[in-house]
């Protein structure tokens, strides 16, 4: 298991002569034996625009949604909904259950309107897993 720290921070003038305000976030998150250079990459990126967007939608005035069932916050800025990426543990469940019904990641994304797997939302890899949990 690989362990992925991601911290952003921005410092910006205040009210008042020589003041300024500091935002900051951090997360971590572990990541999954066995990907490849470039997965490794996509996943470091995402993690890191995550942290970044969060910072930047404090600093915007961004307004979150109310939390869902499944824990994820999502952000509105000029109406539409900015949404969390899925985590790297939620797409290798995904995978394992597509894997076992015989659909490729390919499939996946090109139905969920994505690149790939990993570009996937938090609720769209979750109602894939709930709906084929449930069947």
């Amino acid at each position: 298991m690989l362990k992925l720290n991601a911290s952003y921070s921005k410092k910006v003038p205040a009210d008042g002569e020589y003041t300024s305000q500091s935002y900051h976030a951090s997360i971590e998150v572990e990541l999954p034996d066995g990907l490849n250079q470039n997965q490794l990459q996509t996943r470091i990126h995402e993690t890191f625009a995550l942290v970044k967007e969060s910072v930047e939608a404090e600093l915007h005035g961004k307004t979150p949604i109310q939390q869902g069932g499944n824990g994820v916050v999502n952000t509105v800025n000029n109406g539409q909904q900015v949404s969390t990426p899925a985590s790297p543990k939620q797409i290798n469940y995904l995978l394992t259950l597509a894997s076992r019904r015989g659909i490729t990641p390919q499939q996946i994304a090109a139905q969920h309107g994505v690149a790939t797997v990993e570009q996937m939302s938090k609720r769209q890899c979750s109602d894939l897993i709930n709906s084929w949990r449930a069947a």
